[in-house]
C-alpha cells in the first residue's frame, strides 16, 4: 500500500478547484478560466508524479493502492488501485482536460455566474474521469459511474445547442437505465460473494464460483450498462444528438474519455468477474462489434452535419475496440487498450477543430463550407491531420491499434476479422470526402475578413498531434504500461492465444 494517497490527492484537487470557482464573487468571476486551466495544469502535474511511481510488470495487479472500510455492514470500501490500463485512462483524460478547458475560452460569455459554473463543472467532471477509472471497490466504482452523468447532464442541457434539453434528457435516460440494470447485477455480486467487510473489492470477487445461470445474468447486467456508455449497436442513439448539441469541450469528454469507461468496464468487471460468461456471450459480442463498426461508418458517410458525422465515427471506432476486447488474444487486447488512448486524442482533434471551424463560418452544415482551405490554410491542414489519424494513417497513433486489433481478431475470428477491415475503407470515405467538400473549390465570397489559427488555438492542437506522432512512431512506452495489465485479464478468463496452424510442409500460416 502506498504511502502517499496519488490517486485521491489527483481526483480531489479539481474538485477543490471546483469549489473555488463557484465561491469566486461576482467582480472576479472572469477569471474562472484561468483558475480552471490551472487547476486542470496542477492535476496533470500530480497525475505524471504519481506516474512515475507506478512500476510495470511489477507482478501486482493494483499499484498506488489506497483501502480504507466505507460501509462495512455492506461490505463497501474506499478502495483505489490502477493498473497499466486504468492508468493510461487517468493520464488521457488529465491531458485532455486543460486541453478542453483551453478550447472552452471563449465558449461562455465572459464574467457572471455562467462562465464560473461551467468551468466548475468541467473540473467536477474531471474528478469523477479520475475516481472511476481508479475505483477498485465495485460500489464506489457503481456510484462514480453514476455520479458522472451529473455535472455532464448539466453540461449539455444548459451550455449546449438549440435542442440541449432534448439531448440532455436523452443521454440520463439512456444512461440510468443501463445504471439500474447495472445496479440489480451489483446487489446480486454481493450475495453471491464472499462477503464481509471488504466484500465488494475486485480481487475478491474474482475467481467465484457462482453458478452458470447467475453468472450469466449479472454479465449481462454489467455488459448492457457498459454497451450503452461504450456505445455499442442498437443502444447508442443517444451519442450522436448528446455530442451535436454538446459545447466541443464537453463533446471531447463525453466521447474520448467517459465513454471509454463503458470499454474498460468490460476488461475490468465483465470479463475478470464473469470469464465463463463472458466466453459464453462472445460470439454475439463479436458479431454486434462488427455491426457497430460498419453501422457507424455507413452513417458517418451519409451526414450533413460535422459533429454528428464526428459521433457516428466514434461509434464505429468503438466497435474496434470491443472487437478487440472479445477477441481474448494477447495482440487484440493490448490493440483495444491502445485504441481507447489514441481514440480519446483523434475525437478530440476533430471536434475541436471542427469548432474552431464552425466559429469562423457559424455553421455545422458541411455543404455551407466549400473552398474553405483558401481561406484557413493552416486550420485546414491540422483539420486534415486530424482526418488521417482517425482513419488511421501509417504513421500515426490510430494505426498501430488498429492493426493490432484486427491481427488479434484475425487469430480467433477470421471472417469477423475481414469483415471488420472493411471500416477502414469506409472510414476513408467518410474522412476524405468531408474534407473534399468542405476544403475543396473555388475560394468563398465572404462578407469579412477570416482569421486562420490564433495561438491559444495553436497551443489546443499542437498537445494533440503531438501524441499522434509519438504513439504512431514509438508507442513501445505506452504498450509497456498495457500489456501486463492485458496478460493478467486473459489469465483471469483462463484464455490462451491460440496456437499457430501448421500447413502441410510444417511451416504455420
Amino acid at each position: 500500500m502506498t504511502s502517499f494517497p496519488w490517486l485521491t490527492v489527483i481526483g480531489v484537487v479539481p474538485l477543490v478547484g471546483a469549489a473555488i470557482l463557484a465561491a469566486l464573487p461576482a467582480s472576479v468571476a472572469d477569471r474562472a478560466k484561468h483558475i480552471a486551466l490551472g487547476v486542470s495544469g496542477v492535476t496533470l502535474v500530480l497525475a505524471v508524479a504519481g506516474a512515475l511511481q507506478f512500476r510495470a510488470g511489477s507482478g501486482q495487479q493494483f499499484q498506488l493502492v489506497e483501502k480504507h472500510q466505507w460501509i462495512p455492514q455492506f461490505g463497501v470500501s474506499y478502495a483505489l488501485g490502477v493498473d497499466g490500463i486504468a492508468l493510461v485512462m487517468i493520464l488521457m483524460a488529465v491531458i485532455l482536460t486543460p486541453v478542453c478547458i483551453l478550447a472552452a475560452w471563449n465558449d461562455v460569455p465572459e464574467g457572471g455566474s455562467r462562465e464560473k459554473n461551467y468551468f466548475a463543472l468541467l473540473l467536477v467532471l474531471e474528478t469523477f474521469m479520475v475516481g472511476v477509472f481508479a475505483a477498485t471497490d465495485v460500489f464506489l466504482f457503481y456510484i462514480l459511474f453514476e455520479a458522472m452523468l451529473i455535472p455532464v447532464y448539466f453540461l449539455i442541457g444548459s451550455y449546449g445547442g438549440p435542442r440541449r434539453q432534448y439531448a440532455a434528457m436523452k443521454f440520463l435516460l439512456y444512461s440510468l437505465a443501463g445504471g439500474l440494470i447495472m445496479l440489480v447485477a451489483v446487489i446480486a455480486l454481493y450475495q453471491y460473494g464472499p462477503g464481509g467487510t471488504d466484500g465488494f473489492l475486485v480481487e475478491r470477487l474474482t475467481g467465484l464460483k457462482l453458478g452458470a445461470t447467475p453468472e450469466r445474468l449479472m454479465f449481462l447486467g454489467f455488459f448492457v450498462a457498459f454497451a450503452i456508455k461504450a456505445p455499442m449497436w442498437p443502444v447508442h442513439t443517444w451519442l450522436p444528438d448528446a455530442a451535436t448539441e454538446s459545447s466541443p469541450a464537453t463533446a471531447v469528454l463525453l466521447v474520448g474519455v467517459l465513454d471509454k469507461v463503458g470499454t474498460f468496464g468490460m476488461i475490468r468487471f465483465c470479463l475478470q468477474l464473469f470469464p465463463e460468461a463472458s466466453k459464453w456471450a462472445t460470439p454475439v459480442v463479436i458479431v454486434l462489434a462488427v455491426i457497430s463498426v460498419l453501422y457507424g461508418a455507413l452513417l458517418a458517410i451519409g451526414q450533413t452535419d460535422m459533429m454528428r458525422l464526428i459521433a457516428y465515427t466514434s461509434v464505429s471506432h468503438f466497435g474496434f475496440i470491443v472487437l478487440g476486447i472479445f477477441a481474448m488474444t494477447t495482440v487484440g487486447g493490448a490493440g483495444s487498450t491502445l485504441y481507447m488512448l489514441n481514440h480519446g486524442f483523434s475525437t478530440a482533434a476533430l471536434f475541436l477543430i471542427a469548432a474552431m471551424l464552425i466559429a469562423r463560418r457559424g455553421s455545422k452544415r458541411i455543404p455551407d463550407y466549400g473552398g474553405w482551405q483558401k481561406v484557413t490554410p493552416a486550420l485546414a491542414g491540422v483539420f486534415l491531420f486530424a482526418g488521417m489519424a482517425s482513419l488511421a494513417l501509417p504513421g500515426l497513433g490510430p494505426f498501430v491499434s488498429e492493426f493490432l486489433v484486427l491481427v488479434g481478431t484475425f487469430q480467433r475470428y477470421r471472417a469477423a476479422a475481414v469483415i471488420a477491415t472493411f471500416g477502414i475503407i469506409l472510414a476513408a470515405l467518410y474522412i476524405l470526402l468531408m474534407y473534399k467538400r468542405m476544403m475543396g473549390g473555388p475560394k468563398p465570397e465572404l462578407s469579412a475578413p477570416v482569421l486562420d489559427l490564433s495561438v491559444r488555438e495553436k497551443l489546443v492542437v499542437a498537445p494533440l498531434i503531438a501524441a499522434f506522432l509519438f504513439l504512431g512512431f514509438y508507442p513501445k512506452p505506452v504498450l509497456d504500461v498495457l500489456n501486463p495489465a492485458v496478460a493478467t485479464t486473459l489469465q483471469k478468463v483462463g484464455v490462451h492465444d491460440p496456437a499457430p496452424t501448421l500447413a502441410a510442409d510444417g511451416s504455420s500460416k
